[in-house]
């Protein structure tokens, strides 16, 4: 079925250098790899979970439309991505300019050295699970057979998911800007 639409969904995630920059220069990859993004995401902040503690993260989703080509060709091309974004070390446990992880594949199910699909550890992250959940709330995890606002609600992980707000570290002149702000933070 080489004119088959897949739908595939990619997690995005970084935490050094310019954050917000590098989830955009990704995104800019996907569409520039051919991937034809359907959905965004809003973007979190999130604290590191099994990474060296180099300041939080900024996390978002991303659903994608493709056809004629493989999971493995796509994951290349995001390995690509990264590495053209600075990405030189694919340890787990290290810091990154940008992470882009192949979560779901429409219902492939495989595993090989190169790729496990879907992706192992979505529902043990909660910054994985928050955007995903935005994105596409009742999509079935294809081997647990249950929808993401359903993983997001019997995860375990009780890591610091919060919307991103890039206007909170700014100062205003004006108190009811600051206010306004401060109460967009709590919500």
């Amino acid at each position: 079925m080489e004119n088959e639409i897949i739908t595939a969904y990619v997690g995005l995630g970084s935490n050094l250098g310019d954050r917000a920059g590098n989830l955009l220069l990704a995104v800019r990859g996907l569409l520039e790899a051919s991937f034809i993004v359907q959905k965004l995401s809003a973007i979190y902040e999130t604290e590191p979970v099994g990474v060296e503690n180099h300041g939080n993260f900024l996390n978002m989703a991303v659903e994608i439309h493709l056809s004629g080509i493989t999971a493995s060709q796509m994951m290349a091309r995001m390995l690509r991505i990264e590495y053209l974004l600075g990405r030189k070390d694919k340890n787990l446990q290290k810091p990154r300019t940008v992470d882009l992880d192949l979560l779901l594949f429409g219902d492939l199910q495989t595993e090989t050295e190169f790729l496990t699909l879907p992706h192992p550890r979505i529902h043990l992250r909660r910054f994985v699970l928050t955007p995903l959940a935005e994105i596409a709330p009742h999509v079935k995890h294809p081997v647990l057979n249950k929808n993401i606002t359903q993983l997001l609600d019997e995860t375990t992980d009780q890591s610091f998911v919060k919307r991103w707000n890039p206007n909170l570290g700014q100062t205003f002149e004006n108190d009811e800007m600051k206010i306004y702000f401060k109460n967009l933070a709590t919500k």
